[in-house]
């Protein structure tokens, strides 16, 4: 048989296979056309850029994330950094809408948003660049030292935060190149840290230790306008905005897979197989830390981890979004996973220090758990309407 060019073989097949091959070849059509009209149907969902304030944050979390931290270079001034924020402003709102940012070169890309959000965040040396230091918020600083740290140099800090999240990989692989590689002059990147999170719709999704992860949370309305939003109280420009501290936590799954169920669910408070706490029966049943056995012994141990984190009062409630990371394990070792631990609040220092100092000091958790990066950012307001830009507030009230 002649050798025929793997073109002209596929077009054999497809054209010239006979009645039999051509009958499932359509068959093989129409089941990719209907894929791809349902493929389409949920890519092609967007989410609103413009409001009071940014999206990605009260937004229903995406199953895929990208946090990229940005230092500034040499000499770059309190225009640049103006110029930067409008740069980033425009190729979000166009990205977001699935239209190519300007000077796209991939614009076919962006034509499946997947509810692509882009949320831009400001370090403290952005307030000293830009002779701003009296519009600093309090509390926006690195965290305070924690003996449980292990902090690593790769995942610290940083003068601007890009957080991209949407439905699909791809879709987020495209926006921080293009967010990237549009500001390239002005700023080099610091670290990348990509997730991920899947769960059936309606569900808290599992974290890599095999826990329902994500629980205690914040519902848009008016306790999430009273501890994530800002109300300008102390810092007028930031009336809409908010903080984001991010914690890179590495998770020692090699030693927490030889414990047994019971101990998993004593460690961490909740049921394996619903996550609901070990006073209860469902996954949102409200715990109770004082209930005993007929031993006497504490049901839900004092140092589980939902005993720990959970809040004294209502103002240590913030507002959480996690997302895995399976990365590639060092030489010897089975993984490198762990969890990206975003949290949102109004203020950092009354909000999420009292429940880090605690999970810090007495959480059983901690034995496969190590935070190993750290950083902390303010989340400017919004852009309102076109015409505006990321940090208007900031730099022109």
């Amino acid at each position: 048989m002649a050798e025929t060019s793997p073109g002209r073989l596929n077009r054999r097949r497809l054209l010239g296979g006979g009645a039999a091959a051509v009958g499932a070849a359509g068959i093989g059509w129409g089941a990719v056309a209907m894929t791809a009209r349902d493929d389409t149907s949920r890519t092609s969902v967007t989410e609103p850029f413009y409001g009071t304030h940014q999206s990605g944050i009260a937004t229903s979390p995406q199953s895929q994330a990208a946090f990229v931290a940005f230092d500034l270079k040499p000499n770059v001034t309190r225009d640049d950094l103006i110029g930067i924020l409008k740069i980033w402003t425009g190729d979000a709102a166009r990205l977001t809408q699935g239209r190519p940012a300007l000077a796209d070169t991939e614009p076919e890309l962006a034509q499946r948003p997947a509810r692509l959000t882009i949320t831009v965040g400001l370090g403290p040396s952005v307030f000293t660049t830009a002779a701003l230091e009296h519009r600093r918020p309090s509390w926006l600083r690195p965290l305070p030292p924690f003996a449980i740290d292990r902090l690593e140099s790769a995942w610290r800090d940083g003068d601007l935060l890009v957080q991209v999240c949407a439905d699909e990989a791809t879709t987020v692989s495209h926006a921080v190149r293009v967010l990237c590689r549009s500001v390239s002059s002005l700023v080099t990147v610091r670290w990348v840290q990509r997730g991920f999170r899947n769960a059936e719709p309606g569900r808290t999704p599992r974290n890599l230790m095999g826990q329902v992860d994500g629980t205690v949370n914040i519902a848009p309305g008016p306790d999430f306008d009273r501890l994530v939003w800002d109300n300008g109280s102390a810092q007028p420009w930031l009336a809409g905005g908010t903080s984001c501290v991010l914690r890179r936590i590495a998770m020692t799954l090699d030693t927490w897979d030889e414990i047994d169920q019971e101990g998993r669910e004593l460690t961490v408070g909740r049921t394996v197989a619903n996550g609901a706490p070990l006073t209860g029966t469902a996954e949102f049943d409200e715990p109770d830390f004082a209930a005993v056995d007929a031993n006497g012994i504490t049901i839900i141990p004092q140092s589980s981890h939902i005993a720990r984190a959970h809040h004294t009062h209502d103002g240590e409630r913030f507002l959480r979004r996690g997302y895995n990371y399976d990365d590639a394990p060092a030489p010897g070792r089975i993984s490198n996973s762990g969890l990206l631990f975003a949290a949102y609040q109004r203020d950092v220092d009354a909000q999420f220090l009292p429940v880090q100092q605690r999970l810090a000091e007495f959480d059983a958790l901690n034995v496969w758990t190590t935070p190993i990066g750290s950083a902390v950012f303010v989340i400017p307001p919004g852009v309102p309407a076109p015409g505006g830009y990321l940090g208007q507030s900031l730099f022109e009230s």
